[in-house]
């Protein structure tokens, strides 16, 4: 028996096969199943054009079976087998892939695809074992083969004995080590969570002798351990099914068996191409936010499967950030996978099927926002945040997609509104969208600045999420309406302008200019207010820093110069101005101690920390003896 070398380039690279290619060692296991799957239906496109061979689809499965005392690992199948010239070509030179060949030399057809186009997969298993043995026999030959290997060092081939047709992998496990226990590939629960978890829908089925717990024949109360042999594997996947003998059932114990979430899917949207890229997909919107969701720890992305084959359990580029929330399956057969098939190569295909999926969710969305409205709104308190990270992000580029599906609390409808909804009720007078920014609706619907705009009938849009003021910056506008905080230092009322122009004099431009320089830094000017009407004072901002934008940004870190540009705004129609006025005639020390309280007042009507609290009560203590 002569040992025979790999070739110098196949040697390198199952060296660093080996050492580098594969990032989980449990990977062997879905290439060697996966190659066994190839097996068979090599069988099947032959018998597809040669008459004498019928192919009966329950004569054909793959089989797992551990020795724990021999420390050894079967794969078995029942498919095609090699013969002594494809052992040679086929696991004599590393790379060159007999499926790929084999698809390449027969017509493909009724849509199924061999899984195998590297030729590498096989020997994956010498990352867990030290011997690899192949026992063979090819369709149509008497003769059969042993194929063996310790690794880079070479291989053999000799004639042995095997009665059935198919082929036979002997891995003989590794040692184990500090890093690696080898053991686990011999339990059963293992091998079982690998085959569910990478092959579940390899359409053969994959068998294994399992123990079991069942009730005993004659004394139910009584349990007993059964060794029997099960079928592992699901063997037809849902997203292959027709939509048509599917329930909602169906879609909702898939999802529940995926584990993709412990709540009821929202909805299901399943997708099946047949066009330029090939591909089918269940996608599920959740109705609850994972409890890691805004986390670092959170990853998106669908389980992405080749021909049924696991190859991605977070595929990310199959969905923007701003439908993160969305979980799933993509399976497709014109993926251009790697050689290692765990990672995408970023083509063609992958970004067509990744566009078809984002306009797939916004489309349902919007019929869900249309057809079942409590739905819809249940979604968006749970990922409504996220709508709006979408909308701020990658410089508002994908504002054009959510716009749409943004809801914001209204002062009028006192519950979620769209933008639609909001641009529709607008008074023919109305020249802006309204907004007010705060920590809830009860704080926002006390802001002394909410006044004079609901005063005039115009509905407000409460914003409560930090972002929401960020987003509505980024989308500056809504079917040509521009977008207004009722704090801005212009609300566009023109009689409200003309109003306080009448009432400014020059000694309450004295009066004010003396309230700024108290105030120093701290505000930009001090102004007659055009907003309030019952209460004495506000803040308002000039620029593009909002008060509530101040809040957010310094809590980021680096962010502590950030300062928006305040306004102190003074209701003059209130008996406050009055006493200003007194003072500012009697007592300037009585001017500074009002002016000091006025914007801590304003201070704490915004929710923005008073800078000595300590003072601010003795001044409070002050007015009051």
């Amino acid at each position: 028996m002569e040992k025979k070398q790999f070739q110098a380039e196949s040697k390198r690279l199952l060296e660093m096969m080996i050492n580098s290619i594969y990032s989980q060692k449990e990977i062997f296991l879905r290439e060697l199943i996966s190659n066994s799957s190839d097996a068979i239906d090599k069988i099947y496109y032959k018998a597809l054009t040669d008459d004498s061979l019928s192919f009966n689809k329950d004569d054909y499965y793959i089989k797992i079976e551990a020795n724990k005392e021999k420390r050894t690992l079967t794969i078995s199948d029942t498919g095609i087998g090699m013969t002594k010239e494809e052992l040679e070509n086929n696991l004599g030179i590393i790379a060159k892939s007999g499926s790929l060949a084999f698809k390449n030399e027969n017509e493909m057809k009724n849509g199924q695809e061999i899984i195998g186009q590297f030729g590498v997969g096989f020997y994956s298993a010498f990352m867990v074992a030290d011997v690899v043995t192949v026992f063979t026999k090819a369709l149509g030959s008497n003769q059969a083969y042993k194929w063996e290997s310790q690794g880079a060092d070479g291989y053999t081939i000799e004639p042995c004995e095997k009665e059935l047709v198919g082929t036979e992998i002997i891995l003989k496990l590794k040692e184990n080590t500090d890093d690696d226990s080898f053991d686990e590939y011999l339990e059963e629960f293992r091998l079982k969570a690998i085959i569910k978890k990478y092959s579940d829908f390899i359409r053969y089925p994959i068998k294994m002798t399992v123990s079991t717990t069942k009730p005993q024949e004659n004394n139910e109360s009584e349990m007993e351990t059964v060794i029997e042999e099960q079928i592992i594997n699901s063997m037809v996947p849902i997203w292959r099914k027709n939509k048509n003998e599917l329930s909602d059932k169906d879609y909702e114990n898939f999802y529940q068996e995926k584990h993709f979430g412990f709540d009821k899917p929202i909805k299901h949207i399943h997708i099946s191409v047949d066009g330029a890229v090939r591909y089918n997909a269940i996608l599920f919107i959740p109705e609850q936010i994972p409890y890691d969701y805004y986390s670092k720890e959170f990853e998106k992305g669908l389980e992405l499967y080749s021909n049924g084959v696991l190859i991605m359990e977070k595929c990310s580029d199959l969905l923007p950030d701003y439908f993160s929330f969305v979980k799933g399956i993509v399976d497709s057969e014109d993926l251009s996978l790697n050689i290692s098939r765990e990672i995408l190569q970023h083509d063609r295909q992958l970004k067509l099927i990744a566009k078809n999926i984002k306009n797939k969710i916004k489309n349902q969305l919007q019929t869900l926002l249309k057809d079942d409205r409590d739905k819809f709104e249940t979604f968006f308190k749970s990922f409504g945040r996220q709508l709006k990270y979408g909308v701020y992000s990658d410089f508002g580029s994908n504002k054009e997609t959510l716009q749409d599906l943004l809801m914001f609390y209204s002062s009028k409808e006192k519950k979620l509104v769209t933008l639609d909804e909001y641009v529709l009720r607008m008074p023919e007078d109305q020249k802006y969208i309204y907004y007010a920014t705060g920590e809830s609706y009860d704080r926002i619907e006390k802001l002394p600045q909410t006044e004079v705009v609901i005063d005039k009938g115009y509905e407000i849009l409460y914003f409560t999420d930090e972002v929401d003021e960020f987003a509505i910056r980024m989308l500056n506008e809504y079917k040509e309406k521009e977008f207004r905080s009722v704090s801005s230092g212009d609300l566009g009322f023109e009689d409200n302008q003309q109003a306080s122009d009448t009432k400014i004099n020059e000694e309450t431009k004295e009066l004010f200019e003396y309230m700024q320089e108290i105030l120093s830094d701290k505000v930009k000017a001090v102004r007659v207010s055009k907003r309030l009407k019952t209460h004495p004072v506000c803040l308002s901002t000039d620029g593009d820093v909002s008060i509530e934008m101040e809040k957010i940004l310094k809590s980021m870190p680096n962010n502590e110069h950030i300062k928006a540009d305040k306004i102190l705004e003074i209701n003059i129609d209130h008996p406050v101005y009055l006493s200003l006025k007194n003072a500012f005639e009697n007592d300037r020390d009585k001017v500074a101690l009002f002016t000091g309280l006025l914007y801590n007042q304003a201070l704490l009507i915004e929710g923005l920390p008073i800078q000595d609290p300590v003072e601010f009560t003795n001044d409070i203590c002050k007015i009051m003896v």
